[in-house]
């Protein structure tokens, strides 16, 4: 039978388990490519670029052994125009395709591409569902509707109850919802934490055609030791690990930050789950398992502190991302103009905490999320930096970075330029969250103690000054008034134009 129907497999689309799999049809070509529109729409870290094309061309693989009929264009292919509509017109032309289906893209500016594109056709066109997420797009606005306050706390029960997750009827095992309060201790001196579980490969090859193509990314990587999963075997490899080795310690302390380790107890599933070679259902399932399995080792407030940041964090981030988009990349609360440290590409800062963190992203492509809020997010939050630029340098700089996920956390969650539609408040902090939270402090050029001076912790006068700044925008949060009275019993003790030496930190 000759090929009428043109499949499109976006580069976070690589879900075996999805229905257009179940069956091998000799009408179907799936295509899937890489593209400078999507190198080079921000700069990325080049391991993220390597992450994602080695993911891509395994998927490629896998489908063709499977017997299915793909079209697989790379960077480097004379024929590549490099952009995603254009390759597509060019494989209608040159298949006679009839009819062109595709799954619904994650990422808003795809989604309005596609649909573009799909009025423009002359031929018959089909969307479907990525059958990956635990909830569908638009669930969380229908959810919320007709409410002020979108509540991670309460989408993230409707979801438990919704899916029957850790559930005893309709109330939660143990009686109790979350124990994010027992996932906040600091690590012990002598805790012993396991090593990452990496992957060695070697992406020499790929290294040096990205160069040939002139693609500009930040960040290193080893051409022999490649260090991520990028087959779904070896995400499950991954989960394993994580299940039987960090899960039993990893809700106590998935806020704690070390130099002594740049993964501590996380289990690194998000790029896997991200471009969906791994499930969140699967994920979820494998965990609650072997807490069943070993309830003496691994306490509820282990599992409960992990299934939240999947069933409940990660939903509620993609509902909002659909439920506030186009407008949501736009706001900026604060109106923040200022632009990123340089030293945010070098990590070359006499800050500890910001050396280490920003060290640790352009080493591995990868910091936790406490990393992310609390230490550069926090800084760049204090110091005023537009939600834009700090948007590009998270959206760059991370493996699992992908918009629908990355701008809600940074543009919401961490930089408040929301106004509040995520967090009840901004997530800020002085030197001393850092130094309880961190192993930080010791050995930095500057005093975790002292708020004036030249080697003042620079986190003290700028946690302040945010407030002072900030009051009339501020001041009647009922989770911040406190804060107030603080200040104002504190003499005025701050340089106002403190940002303007930041790049001397």
């Amino acid at each position: 039978m000759q090929t009428k129907i043109l499949r499109l497999i976006l580069g976070d689309q690589l879900n075996i388990q999805h229905s257009w799999f179940k069956e091998v049809r000799t009408d179907v070509l799936y295509v899937m490519m890489e593209i400078r529109q999507e190198t080079d729409y921000v700069q990325h870290h080049i391991q993220k670029v390597m992450a994602f094309f080695l993911a891509m061309r395994n998927f490629a693989e896998e489908l063709k052994n499977k017997g299915h009929q793909v079209h697989y264009i790379k960077l480097d292919d004379p024929n590549n125009t490099q952009l995603l509509t254009q390759n597509l017109i060019a494989l209608i032309d040159e298949h006679h395709i009839v009819h062109f289906e595709y799954q619904l893209p994650d990422e808003y500016r795809l989604d309005v591409q596609l649909k573009q594109f799909c009025t423009s056709l002359k031929i018959s066109h089909k969307v479907y569902d990525t059958e990956h997420f635990y909830s569908s797009r638009n669930e969380l606005a229908d959810f919320f509707k007709g409410k002020k306050t979108f509540l991670m706390e309460s989408f993230y029960r409707h979801m438990r109850k919704k899916h029957g997750v850790m559930m005893q009827g309709e109330n939660p095992i143990a009686d109790k919802w979350n124990f994010d309060a027992e996932n906040r201790k600091a690590l012990p001196k002598d805790l012993k934490i396991p090593e990452p579980k990496i992957f060695k490969r070697s992406v020499s090859e790929l290294y040096s055609m990205l160069n040939k193509q002139g693609v500009k990314t930040i960040g290193t990587v080893y051409a022999e030791n490649f260090i991520w999963p990028i087959t779904r075997k070896q995400n499950l490899e991954l989960l394993e690990y994580f299940a039987k080795k960090l899960l039993p310690l990893f809700g106590n302390y998935q806020d704690a930050m070390t130099t002594q380790s740049w993964s501590v107890f996380h289990s690194r599933l998000s790029f896997g789950m991200n471009v969906k070679l791994i499930s969140p259902q699967e994920v979820v399932n494998r965990c609650i398992a072997e807490w069943e399995k070993r309830p003496n080792e691994i306490s509820i407030s282990q599992i409960e502190g992990f299934v939240r940041q999947i069933l409940g964090w990660r939903e509620y981030m993609r509902g909002i991302y659909w439920a506030k988009m186009p407008e949501y990349s736009q706001l900026n609360f604060f109106n923040h103009q200022q632009k990123l440290p340089e030293w945010f590409w070098t990590g070359k800062t006499k800050m500890n905490c910001l050396h280490h963190a920003i060290k640790q992203s352009l080493d591995y492509s990868y910091a936790h999320h406490i990393q992310r809020l609390m230490i550069t997010g926090n800084f760049a939050l204090l110091t005023g930096v537009h939600p834009d630029e700090v948007d590009k340098w998270y959206l760059g700089i991370y493996i699992d970075a992908i918009e629908w996920v990355e701008i809600t956390n940074t543009r919401g969650m961490s930089q408040f330029a929301d106004g509040g539609i995520v967090g009840t408040k901004p997530y800020i902090s002085s030197a001393a969250y850092i130094d309880k939270m961190s192993n930080y402090c010791k050995g930095c050029y500057y005093d975790k103690s002292k708020k004036t001076g030249g080697k003042a912790c620079p986190f003290n006068s700028l946690y302040w000054n945010f407030y002072d700044s900030n009051r009339k925008l501020l001041e009647k949060n009922p989770r911040i008034g406190m804060m107030y009275k603080v200040w104002d019993k504190m003499q005025p003790i701050l340089n106002r134009k403190f940002y303007i030496k930041l790049k001397n930190i």
